[in-house]
């Protein structure tokens, strides 16, 4: 490369050389302390940023405060443990709050798609599985919403069985596991499996798998002690869930025989914990004896849990009809239409779902799926039970 002007750098070689001489000339005592080297000032003409200036010869760069940077590079805080404002990074904030900012005001909104799992059903209660796109409609809020994707196609799934160990439950126990067994021989092979028992506080006796040995040994790990934490139950699942599934297709299913009597967390924050936008369809058998015989209480949080999710709430007669029904529930499980929207609401909050099917040839056609979800809300929930 070239330079720019030759008559500079002379006047500077010779300052440079003399500056050389004289300092060799000298024979300096040992200083009691470090001396300050003053640099040789550049002639005026010349421009200490012109890119032909020899590195050598260019100003030395001042050091970064120590006060100002730690080794990481990053600002250090002040003595109140806070950056300096001009280093503070921006707020995040909270989803659907206005925030100020230096470019003016901003709606911080997140808008992601949501994803249905509906069963459709004629007059007689039939699964009716050929339905196309175009006979389905969905509605948020009250308002229809465009649908992105849409399938019917056996998926696998992620699975929480949650089973009653109670004292009251000693005698179905048997039953209840050799229906839980056939359900899961009834489902698609590449499902995931955990079980949770659970008395007076829930037990993760088996985490995800799919080894049917494995799950009937959970199943057979009898307790039958205590009293029903139902609701503990559901939310420790349901965080579970959230937390280790692998799929993106989630159900719980419950099977108890009485009303909960020891949980810490009420019905409705049971419920709230599986309300996200990716949330479990929920499955519930309640052998609770004869129809007027049965506890109310225990049925109305059974019918809520599954209704509100999408799910069916079972109430058989005596515990023989319990394995029927767990067919009954992979059947449903297998043959449901996926439905993928996005909301065109992006605010957060509770939002209201309604999905309504028609078709030629048939009549009264009910879309079973979940009736609302809270939009751009981070989970809270975490583990109520612990694993033995």
């Amino acid at each position: 490369m070239h330079l720019r002007n030759s008559s500079w750098f002379r006047v500077l070689i010779i300052l440079l050389v003399g500056t050389f001489s004289a300092s060799w000339a000298q024979t300096p005592a040992t200083p009691s302390q470090p001396q300050k080297v003053q640099p040789t000032p550049l002639p005026s003409d010349v421009d200490p940023s012109d890119p032909a200036l020899p590195v050598w010869a260019r100003p030395a760069t001042p050091p970064a405060s120590k006060t100002a940077t730690n080794e990481g590079n990053v600002p250090a805080p002040n003595k109140a443990g806070t950056l300096p404002p001009d280093l503070q990074r921006e707020p995040a904030g909270q989803l659907g709050q206005v925030q100020r900012t230096d470019k003016g005001f901003v709606l911080k909104v997140e808008t992601q798609e949501i994803t249905l799992r509906a069963t459709v059903v004629d007059a007689r209660k039939h699964v009716v599985t050929d339905l196309g796109r175009d006979q389905f409609t969905v509605y948020e809020n009250g308002q229809p919403q465009t649908i992105l994707h849409f399938s019917r196609e056996d998926i696998p799934v992620s699975i929480g069985i949650l089973v009653d160990n109670s004292g009251s439950m000693r005698t179905k126990r048997n039953a209840v596991t050799k229906a839980v067994v056939n359900l899961v021989r009834s489902s698609n092979p590449g499902d995931e499996v955990f079980i949770v028992n659970f008395n007076d506080e829930p037990f993760l006796d088996q985490d995800f798998t799919n080894n049917v040995s494995m799950m009937q040994e959970a199943l057979d790990r009898m307790d039958s002690r205590g009293g029903t934490a139902l609701y503990d139950a559901v939310f420790a699942a349901s965080d579970h869930l959230a937390k280790a599934a692998k799929r993106e297709k989630k159900v719980l299913l419950v099977v108890t025989d009485g009303e909960d009597n020891e949980s810490s967390v009420s019905l409705e924050q049971a419920i709230r914990s599986v309300q996200d936008e990716n949330g479990p369809t929920i499955y519930t058998i309640g052998i609770l004896g004869d129809e007027g015989k049965q506890p109310k209480r225990a049925k109305r949080a059974l019918q809520a849990l599954s209704e509100q999710t999408g799910g069916v709430a079972f109430f058989p007669k005596t515990v023989d009809e319990v394995d029927d029904i767990s067919r009954e529930v992979a059947r449903d499980i297998r043959n449901q239409y996926t439905i993928t929207y996005k909301p065109t609401d992006p605010k957060p909050g509770w939002r209201e779902i309604k999905v309504v099917a028609h078709a030629p040839g048939y009549r009264d056609l009910e879309v079973r799926t979940r009736k609302g979800y809270f939009a751009n809300e981070q989970r809270s929930a975490s583990s109520a039970g612990g694993q033995r």
